[in-house]
């Protein structure tokens, strides 16, 4: 003792399971504390673990919804490098680095957290010896008080070190309670981490696996929810994500006051028993089995500390900071083959667009004469889900899902089932009355007079946009606001509760009596073999199978608050004007509904597609010649279209009970007659589609109809079906040159992402991605691809790309 110290004070500081603590001075005169290992504790802490094992053992096989094998599991394998004082004192120097503390901070200045540790001084298995700092004890409320302490500060740099160790490092102190803090004494006081005994490191999937469980449940995505569990080796026997998700949240709620405790815990119990009442119910199980049930099916040992970590430390809301952008990710970008020289332009710009923080997960495919000149993936798939874009990731593309729609709607009347001037109350009895005037081409055209069918509801619960049946219901009890053929306001911000387009789902089914999703697999899917890269509604028997590839969105604040400008403007009326009012509210909003299970899964055809861009530009590659199927998808990137083969068991939607008096199959009325360019058949839409010019068979073109490009965009015979002058044609939007040419079709959906196709040049492209903007990101790429290929621009990106500045006053947002 005397070779080591000037002086040792044998009555300890602080005493605990372990060890004791001891003031002391070196012999150079530092002050120090010394931590020294209680006699025999080894032996009794062992003994403990291993009786504790079989109990816990004993009780698994006994009440198995008790079996907390698992967590001693852990504890039998991490508490005992607790006893080893040389372990603990290069964790301690480990997380000291990690933080940045004292010495260190001049080297790891970016990821410094304002806290202290203290310095290693010597070490022994069994003795410890650290520098000494001067504080008091974190929940001794009433020093801190008087020595002025910002409470609210010291929490959220203890939170940040423990979200810095646990997020960004892997490697944290698993035994945060108050007695392993201090408060230093001395000003700005900060936060004194002791006692590094129990450890853990994480690898880096569990780790991001993590913080993607985090996150998802602060933003109620039960996918990205799912997936996190599974990533970390949870396994569950049940599909009940809405009941896990609030299992989860119970994790990260916030602290309650200890007068609040019981009351609290109450709570938590009365809300257990109605989850378990629910599972009952779900799962037909009786009172015996449901005492009995355990939802878990194998548990992760990694998780037992980290969930003691975050019971101790549920003060404040953690976040992970990802790199995410080219600058600082080398693999931001997707390493295929470029195969134009429009390609390697175009890969440059996104990545100075990454840069800028514009892009987060994107993906561009373009055909050109038949033949993909462009598969570029680049980017994350979402803010805090670091993986990298794949080609064959799928991203929610909003209205572009009408012009799949709208071409599902044309393949019937190419077959016959279904005719352009039907009404659609003799196809749909339940329609409503006052709408007797409405025809399949009004819905087609937006002249229907439902523009706002959903808008009140859907206000008040946005989630209504996922219920099939009510959305059905608000239409049959919407009236018109004008006639049929009129110009009504196209909702720009609103588009999403505009949901006119459900009526295409119920007309579709009626008419040919199959489900939706099973028309679109047979009209679109298996003849283009997109397998696997393009839905309207994720049947929920594979979304196991998609989560993986799912992007998840989010918003460009800075960009998408400019729509509160729009307000002001002249055009809008003033019922939608109270819509917008708020634009942050609606950008946060979107993102956060439709990362749900229940969005992702519903049947929503105005704007509910999940896609990947070179299924999308392949579909519009098919409609720019008439139908006729591509060429094989010939871009080397790997997994190729069409490689994710399913046969995916639709979901059964309610049937409506058909009224007295409706139009049987052979009644409906004639057909309006559309003469193509052979002129000795006397074809016309529905003939064709009849069989005379072709069958049910799958074929090498999708449509039969000679003149299907006229029935896309309203043109020649087909123009009296449409609004003169309109933007809109049969189901698609008119795209113009500046000339004022007609040159082309497609949609783009809330945000920014396209499907586009230039009928002259034979040119498709589609864009996906999922950071949402009001358009700027794919105007600026359509304007670079035009512009290389020599191709006209379309007006709409022609008329953004010119107003990127800072006025955003006209801009009209990218919408169809």
């Amino acid at each position: 003792m005397d070779d080591l110290f000037l002086n040792f004070d044998n009555i300890p500081l602080a005493t605990a399971s372990i060890a004791q603590v001891h003031r002391a001075t070196l012999r150079d005169g530092q002050d120090v504390v010394v931590k020294v290992q209680h006699e025999g504790i080894k032996e009794i802490i062992l003994e403990d673990l291993k009786n504790a094992k079989s109990i816990v053992d004993w009780i698994a096989w006994a009440e198995p919804q008790y079996n907390f094998s698992h967590i001693i599991d852990e504890w039998c394998k991490e508490a005992p490098k607790g006893l080893d004082f040389n372990i603990e004192a290069e964790n301690t120097r480990e997380v000291s680095r990690n933080l940045g503390c004292k010495s260190n901070s001049d080297d790891n200045d970016i990821n410094r957290v304002d806290v202290l540790i203290p310095e290693i001084i010597m070490s022994t298995e069994k003795v410890l010896i650290l520098e000494y700092m001067d504080g008091v004890r974190l929940n001794d409320s009433m020093s801190l008080q008087e020595m002025g302490v910002d409470k609210q500060k010291l929490v959220e740099e203890i939170t940040r070190a423990y979200a810095h160790q646990i997020y960004v490092d892997g490697f944290f102190n698993g035994d945060p309670h108050p007695g392993n803090f201090l408060v230093s004494k001395a000003s700005p006081h900060r936060p004194i981490l002791l006692d590094f005994g129990l450890t853990k490191r994480l690898p880096s999937s569990f780790k991001q696996a993590l913080a993607k469980m985090f996150l998802a449940s602060a933003e109620g995505d039960h996918v990205a929810l799912l997936s996190s569990l599974e990533e970390m080796g949870l396994k569950l026997r049940l599909d009940v994500p809405e009941h896990l998700m609030k299992i989860t949240n119970v994790f990260f709620r916030t602290s309650a006051p200890a007068n609040e405790a019981t009351k609290t815990l109450k709570d938590l119990a009365r809300k257990r028993d109605n989850r378990m009442k629910f599972l009952q119910e779900k799962m037909k199980l009786n009172a015996k089995q449901v005492k009995r049930f355990n939802p878990v099916d194998a548990f992760p040992g990694d998780i037992v500390i980290f969930s003691r970590v975050i019971n101790l430390l549920r003060e404040s809301v953690l976040q992970c900071n990802v790199n995410k952008g080219p600058a600082t990710n080398p693999n931001w970008m997707h390493t295929t083959p470029i195969l134009s020289n429009v390609e390697n332009k175009l890969r440059k710009l996104l990545i100075e667009l990454g840069n800028a923080d514009k892009v987060l997960g994107i993906q561009v495919c373009a055909y050109r004469d038949g033949e993909v000149i462009i598969d570029t993936a680049a980017g994350i798939l979402g803010r805090y889900d670091p993986r990298p874009v794949q080609p064959d990731s799928l991203f929610p593309v909003f209205s572009a899902s009408k012009g799949i729609t709208a071409g599902m709607i044309h393949w019937l009347v190419d077959k016959g089932k279904l005719d352009l001037v039907d009404k659609v109350e003799n196809i749909w009895p339940e329609f409503g009355s006052g709408k007797d005037k409405i025809k399949v081409h009004h819905v087609l055209n937006h002249t229907s007079g439902l523009q706002n069918a959903m808008s009140s509801v859907t206000h008040e619960n946005p989630l209504l946009l996922t219920d099939w049946d009510e959305c059905l219901n608000c239409i049959t009890k919407t009236v018109p606001e004008t006639e049929p053929g009129a110009q009504q306001f196209y909702h720009y911000v609103a588009v999403l509760l505009s949901l006119i387009n459900n009526l295409i789902i119920f007309m579709m089914q009626h008419a040919s009596s199959k489900k939706f999703q099973e028309i679109l697999e047979k009209a679109f899917i298996q003849p283009l073999n997109i397998n696997g890269e393009l839905y309207i509604g994720i049947p929920p028997g594979i979304l196991v199978g998609v989560e993986s590839r799912l992007a998840t969105l989010t918003s460009d604040m800075e960009d998408i608050k400019r729509l509160s400008e729009i307000t002001q403007r002249p055009d809008i009326p003033a019922n939608f004007q109270s819509q917008i009012q708020d634009a942050s509210e609606i950008a946060s909003a979107i993102p956060a509904l439709f990362n749900t299970l229940f969005a992702r899964r519903a049947i929503i055809p105005a704007a509910n597609a999940h896609s990947s861009a070179r299924a999308l530009a392949r579909y519009y590659a098919a409609l720019v010649d008439q139908g006729a199927i591509p060429p094989p998808h010939a871009s080397p990137a790997q997994p190729k279209l069409g490689s994710h083969p399913h046969i995916p068991k639709f979901t059964t939607l309610k049937s409506t009970k058909k009224r007295k008096g409706a139009l049987k199959k052979d009644s409906r009325a004639k057909y309006t007659k559309v003469p193509t360019d052979d002129a000795s058949s006397s074809s016309s839409s529905s003939s064709v589609a009849r069989g005379e010019h072709g069958n049910d068979q799958t074929t090498a073109k999708l449509f039969t109809n000679r003149r299907i490009h006229d029935a896309f965009v309203g043109a020649g015979e087909y123009e009296k079906l449409t609004l003169p002058g309109g933007q809109f044609g049969l189901g698609f939007k008119r795209s113009y040159s500046e000339d004022g040419k007609l040159i082309g079709f497609g949609h783009s959906g809330i945000g920014g992402s396209t499907g586009y196709c230039d009928i002259d040049n034979r040119f498709s492209i589609s864009i996906t991605l999922n950071k949402l903007n009001m358009g700027g990101v794919t105007a600026k790429i359509m304007q670079l691809v035009c512009s290389e290929l020599n191709i006209p621009l379309p007006a709409d990106f022609y008329r953004f790309s010119e107003r990127l500045g800072d006025d955003y006053s006209n801009i009209v947002p990218l919408i169809s």
